[in-house]
C-alpha cells in the first residue's frame, strides 16, 4: 500500500517506517526534523521510501502528499505534557488542527491509524482497570489535545486509534524523557533517584511493540476499524516504585527512595486493560525486563545530550 507517515522520523515513526518498508509498502515520510535527528538514514537506500522535510501544518504540502496515498499514519506531534505546556499554540496547531486538516482533505476510502495516549484516562479509579469504555479525563494540555484528535478521527470514519501505554526502549530517534528510559538512565549513570508519589501507576509498552500494533491494525483494518484500542503490556501496570524494583534487578547498585515531601506535577495514575486488542490477535513481543536490558546496553552508546523532547 501507499502510506503517508507524518512525523515518520520521530521516536515511534523511525521504528514503524522500516517495518512498513520491510513489508513492501510504499512509504512517504513528512517530518520537520525539529530535533536534527538522523533516524531514517539507514532507510534511504530503499526505493520505496520518500522523505519530505516539511511542516504538517503546511496545508498545500499535506494536500499534495495525501493525493497519492491510501493510508495515513498521523504521528507528527509535540509529544509530552512538558513540551505542550511550554508552547501551547504550537501544540494545538500540530496536535489537533493539523489532524483536523488531514480529516477535511481525506477521501472516504483513505484509512487513518492514529496513536492516542492512554494518559487520556488521567486519574483512574483505585484497583479498577481502564477499558476503552472508561471515561476520558485527561489532565494535561497534551492529553486533552490527543483526546480531541481521537474523537475527530473516529467521527470521520474509516479509522483506528491506538491508546498507547507509556513507550520505552531504544529507537533510532532516541528519547530519554520517557519514564522507563529516564529511570534506567538514572540507574546506569547516577545510581540513585528520589521518587515523588511513588505509588502512581501506569501501563508500559516497548516502542517495537507500538510499531507492531500499527502493522497489526493495518493488516486487520476491516475487522478493527471504527474503534479505539488500548495497546500496552498487560503484565506491566506498575507504580514508579515497582518500576525501580525491576530496574534494580539488573542494576544492583541502583538506590531509590520516596520523598516524604513534594509532589509529582504529572498526576497520571491508572491501570489499563489491553484485552480488547489482544482478542484481535495482537500480542506484544518485548517484556519490560528485556526492554530494560536493551536500554542498559544502549546507554553504553549514548549519553544525555539531544535525546529528549524538552
Amino acid at each position: 500500500m501507499k502510506i503517508l507517515v507524518t512525523g515518520g522520523a520521530g521516536y515511534i515513526g523511525s521504528v514503524v517506517v522500516p517495518q512498513l518498508l520491510n513489508n513492501n509498502h510504499q512509504v512517504t515520510v513528512l517530518d520537520s526534523f525539529m530535533y536534527q535527528q538522523t533516524s531514517l538514514l539507514d532507510c534511504c537506500h530503499d526505493k520505496k521510501l520518500t522523505v519530505i522535510q516539511g511542516d504538517v501544518r503546511d496545508k498545500n504540502l499535506v494536500e499534495k502528499l495525501m493525493k497519492e496515498v491510501e493510508v495515513i499514519f498521523p504521528l507528527a506531534c509535540l509529544t509530552g505534557a512538558p513540551l505542550c505546556a511550554k508552547d501551547p499554540i504550537a501544540a494545538e496547531t500540530v496536535n489537533l488542527k493539523a489532524i483536523q486538516t488531514i480529516l477535511e482533505m481525506k477521501s472516504k476510502e483513505q484509512r487513518v491509524i492514529f496513536p492516542t495516549t492512554n494518559s487520556g484516562y488521567g486519574v483512574g479509579e483505585k484497583g479498577k482497570f481502564c477499558t476503552e469504555e472508561t471515561p476520558l479525563r485527561p489532565i494535561s494540555l497534551y492529553g486533552q489535545l490527543k483526546v480531541q484528535a481521537e474523537d475527530a478521527i473516529l467521527s470521520a470514519g474509516n479509522s483506528i486509534t491506538l491508546r498507547l501505554a507509556t513507550a520505552f526502549g531504544i529507537s533510532p530517534r532516541m528519547r530519554l524523557d520517557l519514564l522507563v528510559n529516564d529511570f534506567t538512565y538514572r540507574a546506569v549513570y547516577d545510581r540513585f533517584i528520589i521518587l515523588f508519589e511513588a505509588h502512581f501507576k501506569r501501563n508500559f509498552i516497548h516502542v517495537r511493540d507500538v510499531a507492531k500494533a500499527f502493522i497489526h491494525a493495518l493488516d486487520n483494518f476491516e475487522s478493527m476499524k471504527g474503534e479505539p484500542y488500548n495497546a500496552g503490556l498487560s503484565d506491566a501496570n506498575l507504580s514508579k516504585m515497582e518500576l525501580c524494583e525491576e530496574i534494580k534487578k539488573q542494576v544492583k547498585e541502583f538506590y531509590f527512595v520516596e520523598s516524604a515531601i513534594g509532589e509529582d506535577p504529572d498526576k497520571r495514575d491508572y491501570i489499563v486493560s489491553n484485552e480488547k486488542i489482544e482478542k484481535t490477535g495482537y500480542k506484544p513481543s518485548v517484556s519490560l525486563t528485556d526492554g530494560i536490558a536493551e536500554l542498559i546496553k544502549g546507554y553504553q552508546v549514548i549519553k544525555r545530550t539531544q535525546y529528549a523532547n524538552i
